[in-house]
């Protein structure tokens, strides 16, 4: 909006609580341009038997501790898996110094047994998470397999928590499924594309027929004026 010291903008991209998001949309609403509707933190983990239990366990925490709304899902197509990690959750919860808030988030969190990877990964696809890890054998075979989410963290030593201060991709991502729509905030998110044409008078004439027919069909007569004088122009060669 802009202040006696900063200037307005026309874009305002971030990541934010749900105060920064609700004050975005605000913004938008006058015509002030956003990244993504951003919500409460969330991390989807796929985890086979090669899995190590406390890893799992660890970036479960390290979402839940954002807040009380945070979002965790645990996939795993192994029984003895999901044990492991409800103990290691158990064992680690009481060591955080914001467990009670971590303790909250789970409350509402899940932990889903599953046949096997491809029923995760469809309902991982069909979530949508803002943080997906794949903690699976041989993760390159099923990158190729995500369609949506917001940023991946591939492998057993990949946790989302590199994300957050290091590995380097931007950490402004979609949430609350909307990674099915939009990405997060890349390069791409600071430019905006103008088109322009220009018609030689082979393509004025090859393209007035059209224009001019659809105009007549929605009852706007000065579109279909503003060709049909220019192709008659053409016509007697006065132009």
């Amino acid at each position: 909006m802009g202040t006696a010291s900063v200037p307005a903008v026309d874009k305002i991209f971030g990541p934010g609580n749900r105060y920064v998001t609700a004050a975005k949309q605000l913004a938008a609403q006058r015509g002030v341009a956003i990244d993504i509707p951003a919500g409460p933190s969330e991390v989807l983990v796929i985890a086979d038997a090669s899995a190590n239990p406390a890893f799992v366990a660890a970036d479960l925490l390290s979402q839940a501790e954002h807040g009380p709304d945070s979002q965790v899902v645990l996939l795993t197509d192994s029984e003895e898996m999901l044990t492991g990690v409800l103990a290691e959750l158990a064992r680690q919860l009481p060591l955080l110094p914001r467990a009670e808030i971590a303790r909250q988030a789970l409350a509402e969190s899940r932990a889903v047994l599953l046949p096997d990877v491809a029923t995760m990964l469809e309902f991982s696809n069909q979530y949508a998470p803002e943080h997906l890890i794949l903690a699976v054998s041989a993760p390159d075979n099923i990158a190729n397999m995500v369609y949506n989410a917001g940023s991946v963290f591939m492998g057993h030593l990949t946790p989302e928590a590199v994300g957050d201060y290091a590995s380097g991709t931007n950490h402004t991502l979609p949430t609350g499924g909307y990674a099915r729509a939009y990405s997060g905030v890349s390069l791409d998110s600071f430019y905006k594309k103008i088109t322009f044409q220009q018609l030689a008078p082979a393509g004025l004439l090859a393209l007035a027929p059209v224009v001019e027919a659809m105009a007549e069909a929605e009852g706007l007569r000065a579109h279909a004026q503003a060709v049909a004088l220019r192709r008659e122009a053409l016509a007697t060669l006065t132009i």
